[in-house]
């Protein structure tokens, strides 16, 4: 079970230590991770903390990014009759800012960062209250989750719509990517090629002088839908004001 916090305003995120349920078994990379003592094969559906590496293991097979957050995360496994069926994952922005628009800083707003789920049997929107709940009991500080519906994957937030978030409208944002070898890689990957690039050296000067010199930047500007959760009623009488009809699917 998730620790309690020592205080309301520094949430202990669930531990992703492998002490939880959900680990991959070492050497089979290829097989679901296992359902641990809390996976009874006669509950329909679980949703509980899991494991940092079942985590990756979902994100990697079931998310459309197949990329892991580098923020601290909260990761909520989910088994359906005991199988292991994904995650939905929550964290600390990539942004310090996410929560400054309400008045929140880091340690009262985060974001729902991933759900990864292969075919499944129960509503979406049900794991994620589920692992809403079970957030909002483990961190009482949280005030605000925030989560985005990217227009490029075709996505309009149809899970949040169901499960009564607040619809505040669409975001713009300038997505930085570079072409390196011939293969387009996002800006981060290209800052994790250069760390270890000497003080005074940009990330893209690093990789041009050591792994591609004809590297080029590309900017993509990505649209997303944005989505509010608030977890009290303050907070809830605070952004109610800011929503907007939702967007209708295509």
């Amino acid at each position: 079970m998730p620790p309690n916090p020592t205080s309301a305003r520094s949430p202990a995120f669930p531990a992703s230590t492998s002490s939880l349920p959900a680990r991959l078994p070492a050497g089979a990379a290829e097989l679901p991770p296992l359902g641990g003592p809390h996976a009874d094969p006669a509950v329909p559906l679980l949703v509980a903390p899991c494991s940092w590496h079942a985590a990756q293991y979902a994100v990697l097979r079931w998310h459309y990014s197949q990329k892991m957050p580098r923020s601290k995360i909260a990761p909520f496994g989910v088994w359906e009759h005991g199988e292991f069926s994904g995650v939905v994952m929550f964290g600390r922005s990539a942004t310090a800012a996410l929560g400054h628009p309400y008045g929140l800083d880091q340690t009262e707003c985060v974001e729902l960062l991933r759900v990864a789920l292969r075919p499944h049997e129960h509503p979406v929107t049900q794991m994620v209250a589920a692992s809403l709940r079970q957030l909002r009991a483990a961190c009482p500080g949280l005030r605000l989750i925030v989560s985005y519906a990217d227009t490029a994957q075709g996505h309009r937030g149809g899970i949040y719509q169901v499960g009564n978030w607040i619809y505040t409208g669409t975001i713009s944002a300038a997505n930085v990517s570079y072409i390196v070898r011939g293969q387009l890689v996002h800006g981060r990957t290209l800052r994790h090629l250069a760390v270890h690039r000497p003080a005074g050296e940009t990330a893209e000067e690093f990789v041009r002088r050591t792994v591609d010199p004809h590297v080029r930047r590309v900017a993509e500007a990505a649209v997303k839908h944005r989505y509010l959760y608030p977890l009290d009623r303050a907070m809830r009488r605070q952004v109610a004001p800011l929503a907007k009809p939702y967007p209708a699917a295509a």
